[in-house]
């Protein structure tokens, strides 16, 4: 997709904007993680990376690795650890010493700079009109006053009410066949790690459009 974005004539001028759920449920999320961060560092003004509701829940488990944390092995967890080099444990029923040495053993993996820089990954970017979210928003109150759940899991709202604001939403975690724009949404989610397709939204003076890559 970086790939795909350099193509566009004002690619250089563009602000790239990434939507969370780095990692789980596919082989490389180390690298992904790595790639996003090294992009971010070298060029802060340029590149925004949102945090996504698979970023909180492995961060959650770092912190507590206990009975409601340890969904996230089954959300795609596993995945994950197995990219750092990290054996999951018995998804029946983990022993909580096990956990908390699974724990600290990615907390080590991972790093403390990189961890650092997940931790404080934004929840909402804005620009004007146009803002992006990972999950979406509560149509009826205003981006400053979003809770964190409404934009990490979605809110129940957020698909079917227009937003009184006129903002429009570029959003993930909801997988759609095909990205679209509509009623204030912008819907990119194209579940790439299940069909290959990764979506993004070029937005200039000119509209928007849509780029796609595909495995």
């Amino acid at each position: 997709m970086f790939a795909r974005i350099a193509a566009e004539p004002e690619a250089a001028r563009a602000r790239i904007v990434t939507l969370g759920d780095m990692i789980d449920r596919g082989p490389d999320s180390a690298q992904v993680l790595s790639l996003l961060h090294a992009a971010q560092r070298e060029n802060p003004a340029r590149m925004v990376c949102l945090m996504g509701n698979h970023e909180r829940m492995m961060l959650d488990f770092l912190i507590s690795p206990d009975v409601h944390t340890v969904r996230w092995l089954n959300a795609g967890g596993a995945e994950t650890l197995l990219s750092f080099g990290i054996t999951p444990p018995d998804p029946g029923h983990p022993d909580p010493g096990v956990l908390d040495e699974l724990r600290m053993e990615l907390a080590r993996a991972i790093g403390p700079d990189l961890l650092a820089w997940v931790d404080a990954r934004p929840l909402v970017w804005r620009d004007g009109r146009i803002a992006a979210t990972h999950a979406g928003a509560d149509p009826y109150h205003p981006l400053e006053r979003q809770s964190p759940d409404a934009l990490l899991w979605g809110h129940p709202r957020f698909a079917t009410a227009p937003r009184r604001d006129g903002v429009w939403i570029a959003y993930g975690h909801w997988i759609v066949e095909q990205p679209f724009a509509g009623e204030g949404r912008i819907a990119l989610d194209t579940g790439a790690f299940n069909t290959g397709v990764l979506s993004a939204a070029w937005i200039d003076r000119k509209g928007l459009k849509f780029l796609q890559v595909q495995r």
